[in-house]
């Protein structure tokens, strides 16, 4: 870039946008500060190798960027321990742009250092250098009374380059570059927060690196979170703005939070200074609130006791984010904290049983959240799981839905969470439970062998549906092999009646049959009769959908 620069070349348009002119709370106005909407990376650099500003890595280490230039070929590199050592090298051209700097002294300096270079050549190369700052760079200015949608849409699009970006990236944009209420400090305390959640060793460096950081009031807030392991529920900066806005303000959708932030009053359509105060207020207690540590271990305690023991479980983060914002608005309405875990565990199962936050997430939150303020958490909650989950739901639909393949399905998920919580027992297992094989990763057994079924002239849609798996340890999952079901089958039957122990440790008929009723098989299996295949596969379904049910209603 800084190459283009000196060769007069185009860098492209940096595109700004003017903030809304907001009403003053003394009835003045005043107009917005621009925002960058594109070309950070470019102003960053510019900063960076110019004026010798420290920039902060992905892994937020404070770092200088030096570019070094050589003035005989008229060469700019990023200066490296060769370059540095190199007299030919002016290893960091900033020190042409500081205020104290004296183009003639640096011209002798170099030409000292090289008795070959021409002092005439040099003064008029480091010349041009300066004058880069005198370059026109184009900008783009978006008009200020652009509608907010219109103006995150064009941030969305600008920024793309391969990574898609969000109305969530801009939220956090125009949350960092408000000063006057805390935002710059509120978009480090969010950022801090999700990176100390997935690397907690990270503490030590921000209480180093950031001494200011360390003294605001969100690090005693977040950080508990040096000494957690748990990765259940590891949010990102979009969870917790969705968690946090939502809860808060009682609406969905991350632009009317850029639009808040901005001052904007729904009714009347301007802008007013007050609003916006009052929005980066009410967004800092929903942050503080979302990293409190008793809100945040409550949510993980429930999901875990409704049997979503480890993070393969956990398939969808927008049921896992309104589960967080019902329990944060349970607890602001004084919900009675027994009642309020069981209306949270009962709504997560709901939503992902029926798919509610897999569409249109913001769109489903915003009316989630409305009717929740117009009739209250725990009535609209029964009412949606009442209809939701009628009687015929698990009789009917369910046993439907579970014609599937995936093993990521939400029902299989369900299903599994369904076995941890009731504390079954995995396939053929006398003391080991699906619970202890998830958290030990246990093997997804085919009830009727993959191979037995592919010589069959099966593909792997037909022998994986998720009505042939279940959970068994390895060692039972060998000795069963390719053995064709009726074979196998048959040899269980004969180790609960004396015959050699081939599979587990069960050996009466009593544990065996509760065994084949936890992991919703039919026990006359163990009597000879063994369907055909998709005759089974339907009357498991049945089976696992009637277990969930039955794990549904201890919930409540």
């Amino acid at each position: 870039m800084l190459d283009s620069l000196y060769r007069g070349y185009p860098v492209g348009y940096l595109i700004t946008w003017r903030n809304p002119t907001v009403k003053l709370k003394d009835g003045s106005l005043s107009a917005g500060k621009r925002i960058l909407i594109d070309g950070q990376q470019r102003i960053t650099a510019l900063m960076a190798a110019l004026l010798g500003r420290e920039v902060i890595t992905k892994d937020y280490d404070t770092v200088r960027i030096r570019i070094a230039f050589h003035p005989v070929e008229e060469r700019f590199e990023v200066s490296n321990p060769a370059i540095v050592k190199d007299p030919a090298w002016i290893e960091d051209v900033s020190v042409l742009f500081s205020p104290e700097a004296d183009l003639i002294e640096l011209t002798e300096r170099y030409v000292g250092r090289n008795p070959g270079a021409d002092r005439k050549t040099v003064g008029k190369v480091l010349q041009k250098v300066c004058k880069i700052v005198n370059n026109h760079v184009g900008v783009i200015e978006l008009a200020e009374d652009l509608d907010i949608e219109t103006v995150t849409e064009i941030f969305i699009r600008v920024n793309s380059a391969g990574v898609e970006l969000s109305q969530a990236d801009f939220a956090m944009s125009k949350i960092a570059v408000n000063e006057k209420y805390g935002g710059n400090l509120l978009r480090k305390a969010i950022d801090y927060f999700c990176h100390l959640a997935v690397a907690p060793e990270f503490a030590s460096k921000i209480e180093k690196g950031d001494p200011d950081f360390a003294k605001s009031e969100f690090w005693p807030a977040m950080r508990w979170l040096k000494d957690v392991n748990d990765d259940l529920y590891d949010p990102t900066y979009t969870d917790m703005l969705r968690v946090a806005f939502t809860s808060e303000f009682g609406r969905g959708k991350l632009q009317d939070l850029v639009a808040l932030l901005s001052g904007r009053d729904f009714e009347t359509k301007q802008y007013e200074e007050a609003i916006a105060e009052e929005s980066f207020a009410k967004l800092k207690a929903g942050i503080l609130a979302f990293m409190n540590k008793t809100h945040f271990d409550r949510l993980t305690m429930i999901l875990r006791s409704a049997g979503f023991v480890t993070t393969d479980l956990i398939t969808s983060r927008n049921t896992v984010n309104f589960a967080y914002i019902l329990y944060l608005r349970g607890r602001r309405e004084g919900v009675p904290a027994d009642d309020l875990e069981r209306l949270v565990r009962r709504w997560y199962v709901m939503s992902i049983l029926t798919g509610r936050y897999a569409g249109s997430p913001e769109t489903a939150f915003d009316f989630d959240v409305r009717q929740i303020d117009a009739q209250g958490l725990a009535r609209y909650v029964e009412t949606v799981i009442e209809n939701e989950l009628p009687p015929t739901f698990w009789t009917g639909m369910l046993p439907q839905l579970m014609e599937t393949s995936s093993a990521q399905s939400p029902y299989f998920i369900a299903y599994l969470a369904a076995q941890a919580r009731l504390g079954d027992k995995g396939f053929l297992s006398k003391d080991i439970t699906v619970r202890d094989l998830l958290l030990n990763r246990g093997d997804k057994h085919h009830v009727f062998p993959r191979k037995y079924l592919q010589q069959q002239g099966m593909n792997r849609s037909r022998y994986n549906q998720i009505a042939n798996f279940v959970m068994a340890q390895s060692e039972i999952n060998i000795a069963i092999g390719d053995k064709p079901p009726e074979v196998y089958f048959k040899e269980i039957a004969e180790q609960v009646n004396g015959g050699p122990k081939r599979y587990g440790g069960i050996t009466d008929r009593e544990t065996l049959e509760r065994n084949f009723e936890e992991n919703c098989l039919p026990t006359s299996l163990l009597d000879g009769q063994v369907p055909d295949y998709e005759t089974f596969l339907a009357e498991r379904r049945r089976l696992m959908s009637l277990r969930i049910k039955h794990w549904f209603d201890v919930l409540g």
